[in-house]
């Protein structure tokens, strides 16, 4: 009955705020138009459309607040209208009461606000779907943002993620393409992201995580986290001065240089992604800034961690070995990886997938980023793959979400970005540290000391697999004939074995030695 009440509340929010207008344009039956009349009685239809749609997803809560923020960096897909509006949502939100704030506050520390912060500014900075942010003085002179969890979250999200789940079992059983898209496991990493985020000692953590990586690469600035203060309802982090990235003339007035900053963007993502295996998932404007301090001038600020992706090391392989091919325009290496992963049937023509493939990429290379739609490309990318029933990974949605944020974004900076020329260097060396000598010698220095563990058993390991079981010798002479031969392949594999095994140990330890310094 929840899931129903629930379904029931967007069908009327839907149909309040206008959104119907476009879906129902075609419908002339005088039955559907008195049903939308009788259940929109009261609706205002005078603002405009934007304002419309974003109050509408506001009201729906955060699954579509945050759909909306994801709608809003596609400037190409989106009338600028709509667009502009939809900005809205990436920090605007409607917030809830300052007061309500300071008692979330107080009860996550369980001491009085004043035990805790010289001064706590009441008005929010920034308000967004999950929860809002306050600037605030500790007690020890430190400037912090403390970021509040909106009160009732769970249980609205709760109910939209089972309707979700609901519908996604029905598509999965409807659709002809239900298995190959995967819904139910979609649904199940979104349901995963989501409460991830509703725990802000996780988003703290992450945001640990993310600026140790970052450092030394001075493209970023990550937080620092208050430990201290932090609690599954409230963190208190390092504040940070920057301009918000949507600025972007404020930017460019104060001397940034916005084509090095939109290549460094590029950089900081693959470099997320390829290197690290751990990325920024909800990179909107809103949780993007740039600092114009002297010391850190021209440097990303990344806010929110609350959506965090993780790939596997044959994840990234797999990847950076596809991102190559397409630069390459190696098509038929692209089909090849997709048939050794598993991701189309193995009788799949390769010829067939390869040009498939090509007909797609071919005509966005060599063209700068305002002439290209990542969007239009993986849609038609979508199309191919229904032909050869390519099966949709779960665990890259949200890297083809970030991907997009990455292209809206690299939009709006430099519409002039080649995004191929750009990261194609970046993952040459990527590639070259991965099975390159360095990459070997990484690699050897990481099971050093697991190998040195194992070399003092190898002989006690030889002996016993050396040792036989005795011999039934009422066994007929052919099954006599067939054990020997077994015992004389084992004892030629034993001898290979310790004969490798002696080789890597001795290149293991010269390579452990030279690397100490010893």
């Amino acid at each position: 009955m929840r899931r129903l009440a629930r379904l029931i509340f967007i069908v009327i929010t839907v149909l309040r705020f206008g959104l119907d207008e476009v879906a129902l344009s075609g419908f002339r039956q005088r039955w559907v138009r008195a049903l939308v009349r009788l259940v929109t009685v009261g609706r205002d239809l005078d603002e405009p459309r934007g304002v419309r749609l974003r109050r509408g997803l506001e009201r729906l809560g955060p699954i579509f607040v945050k759909f909306g923020q994801v709608l809003s960096t596609r400037r190409d897909l989106l009338p600028l209208d709509i667009a502009d509006e939809l900005a809205g949502l990436q920090d605007r939100v409607p917030p809830f009461p300052a007061a309500q704030a300071r008692t979330l506050v107080e009860k996550a520390f369980g001491k009085p606000i004043g035990a805790v912060f010289a001064s706590f500014e009441a008005e929010p900075v920034a308000s967004a779907s999950i929860a809002q942010v306050h600037f605030g003085t500790l007690l020890d002179g430190r400037e912090v943002a403390v970021k509040v969890l909106r009160p009732g979250m769970l249980h609205v999200i709760d109910d939209d993620l089972n309707l979700l789940h609901t519908l996604a079992g029905w598509v999965e059983r409807l659709s002809a393409d239900g298995k190959r898209l995967k819904p139910r496991e979609v649904v199940a990493e979104f349901d995963g992201y989501l409460h991830d985020e509703l725990d802000l000692v996780r988003e703290a953590s992450n945001a640990a995580q993310l600026r140790r990586n970052m450092d030394g690469l001075d493209l970023v600035m990550v937080p620092e986290m208050v430990w201290d203060y932090c609690t599954e309802s409230v963190i208190v982090m390092e504040r940070m001065h920057g301009v918000p990235i949507s600025q972007i003339d404020r930017i460019r007035a104060a001397g940034v240089d916005i084509r090095k900053l939109a290549r460094d963007g590029v950089t900081i993502f693959f470099t997320q992604v390829f290197r690290d295996g751990f990325f920024h998932a909800d990179m909107h404007p809103g949780n993007i800034q740039v600092s114009l301090d002297p010391a850190t001038f021209g440097r990303y600020i990344a806010l929110d961690f609350g959506i965090i992706g993780t790939l596997t090391e044959f994840d990234k392989d797999y990847l950076a070995q596809n991102f190559l091919a397409f630069f390459q325009r190696d098509y038929k290496r692209v089909a090849e990886l997709h048939l050794e992963s598993g991701w189309v049937p193995p009788d799949t023509r390769i010829d067939a997938l390869e040009g498939a493939i090509r007909a797609v990429c071919e005509p966005h290379f060599d063209r700068p980023l305002k002439d290209i739609s990542l969007g239009q490309v993986l849609m038609r990318l979508f199309q191919a793959s229904r032909r050869f029933n390519v099966e949709i990974q779960p665990q890259l949605v949200l890297l083809q979400k970030t991907l997009l944020n990455i292209e809206g974004l690299g939009r709006q900076l430099d519409p002039e970005l080649d995004l191929w020329s750009t990261a194609k260097p970046f993952l040459e060396r990527w590639m070259n540290d991965q099975i390159g000598w360095r990459g070997l010698l990484d690699r050897f220095k990481r099971e050093a000391p697991r190998y040195a563990k194992l070399l003092p058993e190898l002989p006690r390991l030889v002996h016993q697999a050396l040792q036989r079981e005795p011999m039934d010798r009422s066994s007929a002479a052919l099954l006599a004939l067939v054990a020997e031969q077994r015992r004389t392949n084992r004892l030629l594999q034993v001898l290979l074995f310790g004969a490798v095994g002696f080789i890597v140990g001795a290149v293991v330890a010269r390579f452990w030695l030279q690397l100490n310094g010893l």
